[in-house]
């Protein structure tokens, strides 16, 4: 059940507040941790005993490898843990890899070839993992006391705001607010229109992009001129922004709604001028548990220049794993993490000391390129796709034009993503109030009602493209 989906947003969510608003605050936790459950088992009705059986798992290993708990095999627990954990998390979503790759070996030094079928890939499995893990981890640390009631642990786990495709919530940030939140009429607001803007975003700009690039993706490599191969690369790389960020946005409005307070996931990151920028602006919950879980306490920078490097290698190598078993997304991953060990062997200075629209320039390039790799199936598909964007991709006289494509309503959402992606709306607003032509802006109560206005707008063409529109992909969702 998506965010942007007629059940969710016409049925599920406004029964879900009603009865959230009207219980009293003894039972607000017990209602929102069953909605939760029953939101998860209704997309997930096979595999929901994995999310229940990593509630189990790790609520009783917390308290094993709490600072608290007498004797001295604290770090066996938690190794154990986190083994299991992962364990879980390889037989679902990397079995198949593993065992493709162990084949094409297998045929090469004459050994016996496995039989094994992937398994279904239970809904959220990296996400809820990921918190889990994080979770064990600093209790471990002693940074948080572990959760003795198992109901407030089990809603921080199953909470559904963030339950299938993030944002990455530590169980540190949401300890007091699973206890003991506010909830008002301001914060309940500010909920809203930040739900309202994520599903319009994911409506009405990116599952029209999605449509725009599926279509050139799906050309020939013999078909596929230059213009097409670079606009179908721009086009995705707007499309899963507008797509995830959006579902991040939908998240931090609906926890805002319930009284929790997510951090942000996203921060203009195709404004940053470096890719080291890019990634302190991109899926920050993500980037920022594989610094503190995996860089950090492989070393970091604390052990020398080598160990940095490998540190930082294996970090970008299981980002780009986690994202899916596929060596096209272990491929993004080293190809990221290249350029992050290029920047630091002393390449950031020298864009550094650049002007910054060749900054933003080389960082896209960087990204876009990436995004080859983690859009295509295959890696010959992305070598045909990037020799048809060098103009050696060989396309025959009959190939797609870029024209073809240009239609107005796709040059609109590819506007529309831009102005997404760089979010002038800060300085815009910055301009108008300062502005000495317009005083009617200046106007609080004027602001205010346009801004519910253009709400309400955005609302209604929202709900009119899901009412009449059956394509509606998540890119995340699979991950």
């Amino acid at each position: 059940m998506l965010f942007s989906s007629v059940l969710f947003v016409f049925y599920f969510l406004p029964a879900v507040l009603l009865v959230y608003l009207l219980a009293p605050r003894f039972l607000k936790n017990g209602c929102l941790l069953l909605a939760s459950l029953a939101f998860y088992t209704w997309g997930e009705p096979l595999h929901w005993w994995v999310l229940v059986g990593s509630v189990a798992l790790n609520y009783a290993a917390a308290f094993l490898v709490s600072p608290a708990t007498k004797g001295c095999r604290r770090h066996w627990i938690l190794g154990v843990t986190i083994f299991l954990n992962l364990a879980m998390l390889a037989c679902f979503k990397y079995a198949g890899f593993i065992a493709a790759n162990w084949n094409q070996a297998a045929s090469l030094l004459g050994w016996k070839n496995v039989t094994l079928v992937q398994a279904h890939l239970p809904l959220g499995i990296s996400f809820f993992t990921f918190q889990a893990i994080s979770y064990v981890v600093d209790v471990y640390r002693g940074t948080t006391p572990a959760q003795r009631r198992l109901d407030h642990y089990a809603l921080y786990a199953c909470l559904f705001p963030h339950l299938l495709a993030g944002p990455i919530v530590r169980y540190v940030d949401l300890a007091g607010e699973l206890s003991s939140r506010n909830i008002n009429v301001t914060g309940f607001a500010s909920g809203m229109r930040r739900f309202i803007i994520g599903l319009a975003k994911k409506v009405l700009v990116a599952n029209q992009l999605a449509l725009f690039v599926d279509e050139q993706f799906a050309i020939s490599a013999s078909a596929l001129t230059p213009g097409v191969a670079w606009m179908s690369v721009i086009g995705y790389g707007l499309q899963i922004y507008c797509d995830f960020s959006a579902y991040s946005d939908m998240a931090i409005g609906l926890g805002r709604m319930f009284g929790f307070h997510f951090r942000e996931n996203f921060d203009r990151p195709y404004c940053a001028r470096s890719v080291r920028d890019f990634w302190r602006r991109w899926h920050i919950s993500l980037s920022s548990w594989f610094r503190d879980y995996v860089y950090i306490p492989l070393g970091g920078s604390r052990h020398g220049v080598l160990r940095e490097h490998v540190a930082l290698f294996a970090v970008f190598f299981l980002c780009g794993l986690w994202h899916g078993a596929k060596w096209n997304f272990v491929l993004w991953g080293c190809w990221h993490g290249l350029h992050l060990f290029l920047e630091r062997l002393g390449s950031g200075y020298i864009i550094s000391r650049l002007w910054r629209p060749l900054q933003h320039a080389y960082t896209l390039v960087v990204v876009f390129a990436g995004w080859i790799l983690f859009r295509s199936q295959n890696l010959p598909e992305a070598v045909s796709h990037i020799k048809a964007m060098a103009g050696f991709g060989g396309h025959t006289a009959s190939g797609q034009k870029l024209w073809y494509y240009l239609t107005p309503l796709n040059i609109g959402t590819l506007i529309a993503g831009i102005l997404i992606a760089a979010s002038p709306w800060g300085r815009i607003r910055e301009w108008l109030e300062s502005s000495v032509s317009i005083k009617l802006i200046h106007s609080r109560t004027t602001r205010e009602g346009c801004e519910v206005l253009g709400l309400i707008v955005l609302l209604i063409l929202s709900a009119s493209y899901l009412a009449a529109m059956t394509y509606n992909p998540f890119i995340y969702f699979r991950f």
